[in-house]
């Protein structure tokens, strides 16, 4: 009994943020005309104002983020091109990160080494895991469980630590960056700026959730390979 306790607390506390994240952005993406100008069109007024002229707006597949060597925000097609308050709340967010990088913010710079230090312990981890699935077809041996589980860690593990470490960044992104711009900029619709704030917070989480997701995903193929 204790054990399945201690599994749903487990679970809930992975999947909870994650959920909640997702809830939230969703949520507040409808109506998607409520503001007149799209969340890509708001990043460029916002990089513009802080003189950031060189930094690029583009969309992007791979989540919104800014990307501090490139010298670019990027964001989904649904923010980009955008009325909702998720949309131009999470343009905002991104924006604050180009800030932090122009005021040579430390956590920022020390979030970006600590990405190129450990991508050749992901590139490992991803090659683990690509050959413990093999292992474990033609073995059959407990050894291809205990790979999996170290390319997991390696790859999505480390990822997970760095978001976690670096989670304070992205709520100073949020609150000490963004949400200052949209209220002086009054860019907010009257009575908007109590969600903008949990938008801004949701966003603060969201690789902290998605990598917490995906380390749940590795424990679910290690207990299969297990078997």
């Amino acid at each position: 009994m204790l054990y399945l306790i201690l599994v749903i607390v487990i679970a809930a506390l992975i999947v909870g943020p994650s959920y909640w994240v997702k809830h939230t952005l969703e949520k507040y993406s409808h109506p998607d005309d409520r503001y007149p100008g799209t969340g890509g069109e708001l990043a460029r007024i916002l990089l513009d104002w802080a003189n950031l002229q060189a930094v690029k707006v583009e969309v992007t597949e791979q989540g919104d983020h800014y990307d501090p060597l490139a010298k670019a925000v990027r964001l989904t097609a649904d923010k980009f091109n955008g009325k909702s308050l998720t949309a131009i709340t999470v343009a905002a967010h991104e924006v604050g990160h180009a800030i932090q990088d122009r005021d040579g913010y430390v956590p920022l710079k020390l979030r970006t080494r600590l990405v190129q230090i450990a991508a050749p312990a992901e590139k490992l981890g991803a090659a683990i895991l690509m050959v413990a699935p093999v292992i474990a077809v033609a073995t059959r041996a407990p050894v291809a469980g205990a790979l999996f589980l170290a390319g997991g860690l390696l790859t999505l593990g480390t990822a997970a630590l760095i978001h976690m470490f670096t989670l304070p960044m992205e709520l100073h992104a949020s609150f000490a960056r963004a949400l200052p711009m949209l209220e002086q900029g009054k860019y907010l619709m009257p009575g908007d700026e109590p969600h903008a704030r949990r938008i801004l917070r949701a966003a603060a989480w969201t690789y902290v959730a998605a990598s917490l997701m995906t380390l749940l995903n590795i424990g679910r193929w290690w207990a299969i390979l297990r078997r």
